[in-house]
């Protein structure tokens, strides 16, 4: 297993569709596995890189960006998994949403994705969004 000072550090660009959402959940559920998360642990890494790679598809059709990517880099360490869902879907400002002011589907995924994972961070820029999601081993 990595030490502190060495994480290992897996990376994965898929097309920023629908169809390759699943390949995401399956490379995560790869990485998540090899560490000392529970059964129910991994499941909430796979369930939350879905939420976050699904959400930037949406963004990306919305912004006209559907030939973008995903990046999925994932740091691998004794204590925690670092997951990063970097897109190039372009800005999430609510201009761009269409919304009538319901409750947006985006704002449901990034209730659960805090619900599944310890710690999560959202930056959004022009170009894309980084969502970063820590996942903490021994935790439970």
């Amino acid at each position: 297993m990595p030490n502190n000072e060495n994480p290992a550090v897996v990376e994965l660009r898929i097309p920023c569709k629908p169809e390759y959402v699943g390949v995401a959940r399956l490379a995560i559920l790869g990485v998540a596995s090899r560490m000392k998360f529970s059964y129910d642990e991994v499941e909430d890494v796979r369930l939350a890189v879905g939420e976050a790679c699904t959400t930037s598809v949406e963004w990306a059709e919305r912004n006209g960006k559907a030939d973008s990517d995903i990046l999925l880099r994932s740091e691998i360490d004794t204590e925690k998994l670092t997951v990063d869902v970097i897109d190039e879907a372009g800005g999430r400002s609510e201009t761009n949403a269409g919304g009538d002011g319901d409750q947006e589907p985006e704002n449901l995924g990034a209730l659960l994705i805090t619900l599944l994972v310890d710690d999560v961070k959202v930056e959004a820029k022009e170009q894309g969004t980084t969502v970063r999601m820590v996942k903490y081993a021994g935790q439970r």
